[in-house]
């Protein structure tokens, strides 16, 4: 049985500082949590690196095991583990229990990739002096990695971060959501469990900034790898020096739905309304404008509609419950200002646009104008903007007029208006008669412009955590 509980007792022996955390949807305690400070994420620093030499000469089949089995033990555990994420995130139930789903995947694929980081063999005739010699190339772990995670994917973020961590023979520290720690340790504990000496993985809670500092600060810290907003990623950035860094920031996902898909409307709409509301739209990759082709417009947003007010909003143990309250009441407010600031600008409310408990009514909103805060920021909730177009060159023109470009998606049966939009859009990801909000945990996934720097998507996240060594060996000599 896994738990948090005792892991919070070893932190709280070493700082004097604590909080509540506090469940989003009914406001009561959840735990009490330790807070931090610069002191006890050194001693974690120091701790992983000591830790490095064991998990580097670790055989990759040995890594590979552990992270299979923590994906059995998390399996095992996934209801309370679900409700974990529910309790402290706010996340119905039905989406955690998939997250967690997910997590499982997530450490299957690293066990898998921990067996298959391969480098090439070199050709040094291919050079005029070069004949004589043989050559290739290998991989290896960089050392202590830095991990900063988010709330609305408590545990799949995390591990999505740790998993290739290991995987490729390095430490980790995560430095998690101050809102939503709790998960981070319960995988620190399967990974425990599974055989994972207890120094190569710390979860260090407390507040982003001065934790943060350190990571960036230490010596022994070689990389950063961190999911959240662009201001703080900036700020990373500039101030990592020569580590390495991998930047996963914020999104404003578009959708294009052609006219030649009017005969697939219902089964769009059903993706669409998922892709949209899924977590209350605290989804990186949520989809938040949609360009419908004029023909098909009206009964594209009629149905979306009728979806959105089918929803229910509850209770995030509740089973049924598909929309809750957000993750804090200043989500919700910062939610309010911005369709009232559409609005002011000429945007209708279709339907929602008001507040309900400590969260928001599934929001519609349609001729909003390109220089509304909704259209041009993160909504990170759910409002979703629906605006005509009068072709697929209107459509990429504005879902390319983002300072973002993560995710994009597109609904048609003209192939070449298919294979051009997918070439034109600049993002990292195009998902062809799919929602933007759709991702599988060994994708390639990385952002452009303000959407972030770097890849995750477990084979290539590992790709960013190893330094490449070529050996030559001179045979004639």
């Amino acid at each position: 049985m896994l738990q948090y509980q005792p892991y919070l007792d070893q932190l709280a022996n070493n700082t004097t500082e604590s909080q509540a955390l506090v469940n989003p949807h009914t406001k009561e305690e959840i735990a009490r949590m330790p807070i931090c400070k610069e002191e006890q994420m050194e001693n974690a620093i120091k701790q992983a690196d000591g830790a490095f030499e064991t998990i580097k000469n670790m055989p990759a089949h040995e890594r590979s095991d552990i992270l299979n089995r923590a994906s059995e033990i998390l399996h095992d555990n996934k209801q309370m583990v679900a409700e974990t994420i529910a309790q402290e995130a706010a996340k119905p139930i039905k989406y955690a229990l998939s997250e967690v789903d997910r997590t499982v995947q997530t450490l299957k694929f690293s066990s898998i990739e921990a067996r298959k980081l391969e480098g090439e063999s070199i050709p040094m005739d291919a050079a005029p002096n070069g004949a004589g010699r043989d050559a290739y190339t290998l991989f290896e772990p960089i050392g202590v990695i830095g991990a900063i995670t988010p709330f609305n994917f408590p545990l799949n973020l995390v591990v999505h971060k740790v998993g290739p961590a290991i995987a490729s023979g390095n430490t980790v520290i995560v430095k998690p959501a101050e809102k939503t720690p709790l998960s981070a340790i319960l995988l620190r504990e399967a990974l425990v469990q599974a055989g994972l000496p207890e120094d190569a993985y710390h979860v260090v809670p407390g507040e982003g900034k001065v934790l943060g500092d350190v990571l960036l600060k230490s010596d022994a810290v070689q990389k950063i790898t961190f999911t959240g907003s662009p201001p703080v990623g900036r700020e990373i950035k500039s101030n990592a020096g020569l580590k390495k860094v991998t930047l996963e920031l914020g999104n404003n996902s578009a959708l294009y739905v052609d006219k030649s898909m009017n005969d697939r409307l219902d089964d769009i709409v059903s993706k669409a309304v998922h892709g949209s509301y899924a977590y209350n739209g605290q989804v990186c990759i949520s989809t938040q404008r949609i360009y419908v082709h004029e023909d098909i417009a009206d009964t594209f947003t009629d149905q979306f509609i009728k979806g959105a007010e089918q929803l229910t909003f509850g209770d995030p143990l509740d089973e049924e419950t598909d929309i809750c309250n957000l993750i804090d009441k200043p989500s919700q407010q910062r939610l309010l200002e911005w369709i009232e600031d559409a609005k002011q600008q000429g945007a209708k409310v279709l339907t929602g646009g008001e507040a309900k408990d400590d969260g928001i009514a599934p929001t519609v909103l349609t001729n909003v104008p390109e220089g509304a805060k909704i259209m041009k920021e993160e909504a990170f909730g759910p409002v979703v903007i629906i605006n005509r177009v009068a072709s697929g060159d209107e459509a990429l023109k504005a879902m390319n007029n983002s300072q973002y470009g993560l995710s994009a998606g597109l609904f048609s049966n003209d192939m070449k208006q298919a294979i051009d939009m997918a070439h034109g859009l600049e993002v990292g990801q195009v998902l062809v008669n799919d929602v933007p909000t759709l991702r599988f945990d060994h994708m390639p996934y990385g952002g452009r412009k303000q959407s972030g720097y770097g890849y995750e998507g477990v084979k290539y996240a590992i790709h960013e955590m190893v330094n490449r060594k070529m050996i030559s060996l001179n045979y004639t000599f």
